[in-house]
């Protein structure tokens, strides 16, 4: 489990921290760091632009039915656990196998799994099915939050102090703050804020190192890295300032005098110094937006194709930024599918269309192999079903896509499909054979960081047999 730092922060770590909303009452959607000051170890010598992009299919993603067995024996053992009809609504929550040949993935010749088991993208992940076929897209088997390797055998023990697990599993807050962060809900820093940490002296403006897309979000809170929050539309910006109240400049002109004026009091001064810069810098972020142009067609009524488009505009304004190394983090909601399971196919829809417009985005940008997008989840789901839908699991699937990828391949162990094997632990709840160390060390090792810093990134990674999973090209083993 990670453990942080002593809570006995300086005032400057404190005020980061504790005023991330930027001013109270304003509109500003977005927190502050103090600009400038890189108060961590920087990366040194960087090899050009990365950028990672995490995104999180909140509730969790029902893996089974996102990437499906499609051999004849093991789409067998699939339907014969899912093809049952509901008996209220008729509704059957498993594919038959003649619907999933359109996305059926023909993996490298020289790969056997275990089983022999072959997949399949869901029905509704067609443009991902081009994305493995052209080798951009790497599926991760049974990825899962764990603290050591854990066995079947282990976990039934019931001995948590010789056989450490996560705590509060199948909880969807608990789980969703170990896989962001090594530690259960209440966590400080997640390890895409510990990545941003070690990379913010690698830019002109370390404020643009971690932006958020989604809202609060443990996932790019840093010791010292603070996420820098904007919404699809651009960074909230305090109303008063920017136009007349009631067609008056009284009011913005008061606003703006009390905004910047000086306090003897510390945090009172602090505080107002935070309102300053949060107003430079949604002017200058708006700025450099505006100077960016890109033409992919990101759609419409997608929330996630809009969030992943101001991304994509944002890395376009990468060089106005001053940035030379930068993680995001995007969600979209709607996983928890106790019922009705045909919806998970439409967010599996939204999903596919919305990475498949990004990494255009990165092509138009001619970036591709610069930018990184991977997705994470609370936990799998289970392999049995409760009518029409699942319920909470621990380990599930997860995808990798950028010009940067070793696609066309799988990584990590395939599961058996069954409700009672050796990596399962009842009703098909996956017992995790990867451990979200072992893929988020895998995307550091990418982005720059290296053995010796991969530790503070990932605490427990020195108990894994895989630090470098092999899904990043350019990237050698440890």
């Amino acid at each position: 489990m990670y453990i942080g730092k002593s809570d006995d922060l300086s005032r400057r770590a404190f005020i980061k921290r504790s005023t991330q909303l930027a001013s109270a009452g304003a509109t500003s959607s977005f927190g502050l760091g103090l600009a400038g000051v890189a108060e961590s170890a920087a990366f040194g010598a960087t090899d050009g632009y990365k950028a990672l992009v995490c995104v999180f299919l909140s509730g969790g993603n029902d893996h089974a039915n996102t990437l499906i067995p499609y051999d004849p024996v093991n789409h067998a053992k699939y339907f014969a656990i899912r093809g049952h009809p509901d008996p209220s609504t008729g509704q059957v929550v498993g594919f038959n196998r003649d619907q999933l040949l359109p996305t059926a993935l023909v993996q490298d010749a020289n790969q056997i799994l275990t089983d022999d088991i072959h997949y399949a993208l869901s029905p509704w992940m067609p443009r991902l099915k081009t994305h493995f076929d052209d080798g951009r897209l790497a599926p991760v088997l049974n990825v899962g939050t764990l603290e050591a390797p854990l066995t079947k055998a282990q976990y039934e023990s019931g001995d948590k102090t010789k056989f450490p697990r996560p705590q509060f599993l199948f909880s969807h807050n608990d789980q969703s703050s170990i896989w962001q962060s090594s530690q259960p809900e209440g966590a400080r820093s997640g390890w895409g804020g510990r990545m941003s940490d070690l990379a913010q002296g690698a830019n002109q403006n370390s404020m643009f190192t971690c932006i958020n897309v989604a809202g609060t979000s443990v996932f790019l809170n840093g010791e010292t890295a603070v996420p820098y929050r904007i919404t699809p539309s651009g960074p909230g910006l305090i109303s008063g300032l920017r136009r007349n109240v009631q067609g008056s400049s009284t009011a913005s002109r008061a606003l703006d005098e009390l905004i910047r004026s000086t306090d003897p009091n510390i945090l009172k001064a602090d505080y107002a110094d935070i309102n300053r810069r949060s107003i430079e810098y949604g002017a200058f972020i708006n700025d450099a937006l505006a100077r960016s142009t890109i033409s992919t067609d990101f759609g419409s009524s997608n929330d996630l194709a809009d969030q992943l488009a101001i991304v994509a505009r944002l890395i376009a304004s990468r060089n106005s930024l001053g940035v030379s190394r930068q993680v995001f983090y995007v969600t979209i909601k709607g996983f928890d599918s106790h019922s009705n399971l045909n919806a998970h196919q439409r967010l599996l829809g939204e999903v596919d269309y919305a990475l498949d417009a990004f990494y255009s985005a990165t092509l138009e940008m001619g970036i591709s192999d610069q930018v990184t997008l991977f997705t994470a989840s609370d936990f799998g789901r289970t392999l049995s079903i409760n009518g029409t839908g699942s319920d909470h699991g621990w380990g599930g699937h997860h995808f990798v896509l950028g010009g940067a990828v070793r696609g066309h391949r799988f990584y990590g162990t395939a599961p058996s499909v069954s409700l009672n094997s050796e990596d399962q632990v009842g009703r098909g709840r996956l017992l995790p054979n990867t451990s979200v160390d072992e893929y988020s060390a895998t995307l550091a090792k990418w982005f720059g960081v290296s053995e010796t810093e991969m530790s503070s990134v990932q605490p427990n990674i020195g108990r894994f047999a895989s630090p470098d999973l092999g899904f990043m090209k350019n990237s050698d083993a440890f």
